[in-house]
């Protein structure tokens, strides 16, 4: 009866039964045991069956699970969003907290409208964006992935029609050339009237690519959305909580934007929540102008047992050697990755971080790489072209060099090495 996501409700490739997990590994019901390059979607960053973050979920259990957030409060979602406050830069100082990083898009693209309009202009409704960019599989969400590699082509036309410049290409500060923005800054020069925001995903394009791009990027959108009285909203939900080496990938640019989403790794992949945070001008003007209130309101917004194991979560990384150990597996990832990009078959190597990338020049055969990947104890899920990993920060040298091992191996057996 289950209709897995991206696959058809038949003839599919048999997903693998997980009956434990622990750590980074996980148990499959017949035995075998796997390391997890993925962290569940980059979420699980503390490992699976963690002691601390279990404690979390029981403790607030035993207070309440739930209760609705319209006209009550508790304290793990205050307690959350002081934390939020204090780990992002200054000038985002409201929390807004919501479902998934899906549903803190579809927030930040209405907070960005709802402001404008508050301001008079209603007529900046627009987004503008970069291709190759992927925020979700919601409505809002979808209409700013690129519009061709962003999985939701299907959808082109009904949803809402935003602004799209070429994806930049430079990857560091130092081979910097203005080209790599002209597009964008033309984009944002001829629209901005009808632009409410740019909505990016700081350095690296997750699902649309696994591509990396440099920080002077960033700096350039937000002087030009300074420039042209723009929003800027950094989605940081998949590097958000150390994943490239920073606590945010903003900071690489030194730059903060006026609206920030985060998600994935928010409770150490536990619970399913999501959190955006703005700023005093914003939250303010929106609440003074009619209808005075951000229109806005899930049910499970702000659950409490996801904002404990949250809270939890975010102590756990602060109090964590995260910044050595996302280092360690970068050199790693150098290590056993960078040779491949010699061998015929492999368009090129990216690393970033704590996320390491092979992009094949064909698209792997998922059925029977995967199958390699679980043969050799490993798990790790490609799609296209890309066989990419982020494994949980606590992975041991030992289990990382087996999972990279695994990997390197199984993609040379991809491509008849």
């Amino acid at each position: 009866h289950v209709w897995h996501p991206y696959a058809p409700v038949e003839g599919a490739m048999p997903p693998y039964p997980v009956q434990h997990a622990q750590g980074v590994h996980l148990t499959l019901e017949d035995g075998r045991d796997l390391i997890d390059g993925m962290s569940s979607w980059w979420s699980v960053i503390h490992g699976y069956n963690h002691p601390v973050l279990n404690n979390a979920a029981k403790e607030q259990l035993d207070k309440m699970s739930h209760v609705m957030f319209g006209g009550l409060t508790h304290r793990p979602a205050a307690e959350l969003a002081a934390r939020l406050v204090k780990l992002t830069p200054e000038p985002l100082q409201r929390v807004f907290l919501c479902d998934s990083g899906s549903v803190s898009v579809e927030v930040a693209i209405k907070m960005a409208i709802q402001y404008w309009h508050a301001k008079g202009q209603p007529g900046k409704q627009r987004m503008l964006t970069i291709r190759r960019g992927y925020h979700g599989d919601t409505c809002g969400a979808m209409a700013v992935c690129d519009p061709e590699t962003g999985m939701h082509h299907l959808f082109t036309d009904v949803l809402s029609k935003h602004f799209f410049a070429d994806a930049p290409t430079v990857v560091n500060d130092a081979d910097w050339q203005d080209d790599d923005i002209a597009g964008f800054r033309e984009l944002l020069e001829t629209h901005h009237e009808q632009i409410a925001a740019v909505i990016l995903e700081p350095l690296v394009q997750g699902a649309g690519g696994m591509r990396f791009y440099a920080p002077e990027y960033l700096r350039q959108v937000r002087t030009l959305c300074d420039t042209h009285k723009v929003l800027f909203i950094a989605a940081e939900i998949a590097t958000g909580f150390g994943r490239t080496g920073t606590m945010f990938a903003c900071e690489q640019a030194n730059i903060s934007p006026d609206i920030m989403c985060l998600g994935k790794a928010i409770t150490g992949g536990y619970l399913t929540l999501a959190a955006v945070l703005t700023t005093e001008e914003i939250s303010r003007t929106i609440s003074t102008n009619a209808p005075n209130a951000f229109m806005h309101g899930p049910t499970f917004m702000a659950n409490p047992l996801a904002c404990a194991v949250a809270n939890a979560s975010i102590d756990l990384l602060l109090d964590s050697p995260w910044q050595e150990r996302i280092a360690a597996m970068s050199n790693a990832f150098a290590q056993h990755l960078l040779p491949c990009q010699s061998w015929d078959g492999i368009a090129e190597v990216r690393i970033k971080g704590g996320i390491g990338v092979l992009e094949l020049e064909q698209p792997v055969n998922m059925a029977a790489i995967t199958k390699r990947f679980v043969d050799k104890g490993v798990w790790i899920r490609p799609f296209g072209k890309l066989v990419y990993v982020m494994p949980p920060y606590i992975i041991s040298d030992e289990e990382l060099n087996q999972l990279l091992t695994a990997m390197t191996a199984a993609v040379a057996e991809e491509l008849d090495l």
